[in-house]
């Protein structure tokens, strides 16, 4: 179907009405109420285009109201829902049961599913979710409107409907233009810096499309092939790979993952794609044998700084010395040992629940990884520096251990991580004290 002629179609029957004078002067709430009234298909897709045509154009103040008008006034029916209720105590059974459910479905989900009938309506939608997203912190009973935008994107997005493609050289100049736009770990300088990471035999970029985002990449991942686990991002960003290029590398290592559209956040693609690029190199290049990251630490300063971080007494005057030196690369900087024993602390042991403070890690660890290697001045970038004093991580994604890693973390909150990271926390750990009576 070519969105860009329908589109076109609907605008035409969009404006004829508003030569008309039927909908160019009715509040929003009128077209919402219209939409949700309508029965004729080409009725429902005009009035859709009209009504997100019309919050393109809304100002700050104006959208607030609208989502607090969708949080207020379309909720489910509360007597529908005590009208089902009684029928399912009356006469238990599936059918009852549905009825219910569909009794408690807010009105906002069917009104989204209407708004996405007309052509481009689901990119819209997106954009109209990234809006709600700054507006939740401060009005957070919006976070209702956010849960039907979940719950529908959820099955929208879902695996079966995406598509995994390769970027490379020859990927069309617009979407090469989004991947240095969308890059949100490493900036990517100019198209010279984007060719040296897509163009050289040992360097992969893929990403997941939707077919109702043309051109739109959702996310993508930066792929480095070598023959070793490679210690410092300079290594892969430099101007020219050293790697010889035969082609029998025995190590893949995902170095940048970039969600491109903020109105999904919270709707997972990472895992899928991570595990459908192993399988791709597996294919392709049978010779690697491990799967590994090169991971930012986007929280550690920040819990480092904190006084009611929970860091244990044994390590305050660690964290404390830290603090009191200057965040730079040189002369100055903390001994390596007690940065990866603070590190060590914070990934393993600093959590909210079950799980870890830090994003990165409860990504890459709910995924299956493993804690593999704290890396030091692996990233003295500014960004690096201000976010973890310029540490990084390996995650080993061993395909032998992933499912057994992904159960026992998000079941019980349990961290595989190597001896080398659990070293130095071992050398800081007060001793235990032996019970008296030798119990």
């Amino acid at each position: 179907m070519n969105f860009g002629l329908v589109q076109n179609f609907l605008a035409t029957l969009v404006k004829g009405q508003r030569l008309l004078g039927t909908d160019e002067y009715s509040p929003l709430e009128e077209l919402l109420e219209k939409l949700m009234s309508s029965s004729g298909e080409i009725s429902a897709m005009v009035t859709a285009r009209e009504i997100l045509d019309r919050y393109k154009k809304l100002d700050a103040e104006e959208r607030l109201k609208f989502f607090q008008l969708l949080e207020s006034e379309f909720n489910a029916e509360p007597d529908q829902i005590r009208l089902a209720y009684r029928a399912y105590e009356e006469n238990p059974g599936s059918q009852a049961l549905q009825e219910l459910n569909d009794a408690c479905e807010p009105r906002r989900r069917e009104l989204f599913r209407r708004l996405n009938q007309t052509a481009g309506a689901t990119h819209d939608l997106v954009a109209m979710r990234t809006d709600l997203l700054q507006l939740i912190r401060q009005q957070p009973k919006l976070a209702a409107v956010d849960s039907d935008f979940v719950h529908l994107f959820s099955s929208w997005f879902a695996r079966g409907f995406l598509m995994m493609h390769r970027i490379d050289w020859q990927t069309p100049a617009d979407i090469l233009e989004r991947i240095i736009r969308y890059e949100a770990v490493h900036e990517i300088q100019d198209w010279d810096d984007l060719r040296r990471r897509i163009q050289p035999e040992n360097r992969r970029c893929f990403a997941f499309f939707h077919p109702a985002l043309i051109d739109e990449p959702l996310i993508f991942v930066e792929v480095a092939l070598s023959n070793k686990i490679p210690g410092s991002i300079g290594e892969i960003l430099k101007s020219e790979s050293e790697e010889e290029l035969d082609g029998d590398y025995d190590t893949a290592t995902f170095y940048s993952i970039s969600n491109c559209q903020p109105g999904l956040r919270n709707i997972s693609f990472g895992n899928f794609l991570i595990k459908q690029v192993v399988q791709e190199l597996q294919s392709e290049v049978p010779s690697i044998k491990n799967f590994v990251t090169l991971s930012p630490i986007p929280g550690f300063c920040r819990w480092l700084a904190n006084e009611d971080s929970g860091i244990p007494e044994h390590l305050e005057h660690l964290a404390k010395k830290i603090n009191s030196l200057p965040n730079t690369v040189g002369n100055a900087e903390p001994p390596a040992e007690t940065l990866k024993q603070l590190c060590a602390e914070y990934l393993l042991n600093a959590k909210r629940g079950i799980l870890p403070l830090d994003p990165v890690a409860r990504f890459h660890l709910g995924n299956g990884a493993r804690i593999h290697r704290i890396l030091i001045a692996a990233d003295t970038s500014g960004k690096g520096l201000q976010q973890s004093r310029g540490m990084m991580v390996n995650y080993l994604y061993d395909p032998r251990y992933i499912e057994r890693n992904h159960e026992q973390f998000m079941t019980d909150g349990i961290i595989d991580s190597s001896s080398e990271v659990q070293k130095p926390l071992n050398k800081t750990r007060p001793p235990t004290r032996k019970k008296a009576n030798g119990s």
